[in-house]
C-alpha cells in the first residue's frame, strides 16, 4: 500500500503531510515554494510508493469557491498530467489554518516559530489528511 500524500495549496508557498506506507497516521512534511511544487513531487515519488493525493479546496461558509480556488483547480489539472495514474482527492480545508495555529498554541509552540507562515501551511495539510483518513476509516 502506498502513502497518500495532502496538499495545502497557495499562490506563494504549499503545505505538505504524508501519511506512513499502512495510511494510519498523518505527519507534516514541507512546506514548499509553490513554484517548486511539482519538481519536488516529482523527486519524493522517485523515492517513496504514493498512490493517492488529497488536495485542501478552498471554500467559503457558504460552501462556495473562494478567491484561490480556481488557482487550486489549475494545479489539479496539472497534477493529473503528471502523474496520471495517480488518484486525487479534493478535500474541505476550511478551518484548517486556523485550527492549525490554535494546535501550535496548545502544544506549547513559541510565538516565534508560530510567526513562520510556512509551519501553519504544513500543519493544515496535516489536518486536512488526517480528516481524509478518519473519513476513509469509518
Amino acid at each position: 500500500m502506498g502513502r497518500v500524500i495532502a496538499i495545502d495549496y497557495g499562490k506563494k508557498r504549499t503545505g505538505l503531510a504524508v501519511t506512513d506506507p499502512l495510511r494510519i497516521i498523518a505527519t507534516p512534511l514541507d512546506t514548499i515554494e509553490t513554484a517548486e511544487l511539482l519538481t519536488f513531487l516529482k523527486n519524493y515519488l522517485q523515492k517513496e510508493v504514493v498512490d493517492e493525493f488529497v488536495i485542501g479546496m478552498p471554500k467559503t461558509l457558504r460552501n462556495e469557491d473562494s478567491e484561490i480556488a480556481p488557482w487550486v483547480r489549475k494545479f489539479i489539472a496539472e497534477l493529473q498530467k503528471t502523474f496520471p495514474g495517480k488518484k486525487i482527492t479534493e478535500a474541505d480545508e476550511r478551518f484548517t489554518s486556523k485550527i492549525a495555529m490554535q494546535a501550535m498554541i496548545a502544544g506549547g509552540m513559541k510565538k516565534k516559530d508560530r510567526q513562520q507562515k510556512g509551519n501553519v501551511d504544513k500543519i493544515s495539510a496535516t489536518l486536512i489528511l488526517q480528516s481524509f483518513l478518519s473519513a476513509v476509516n469509518r
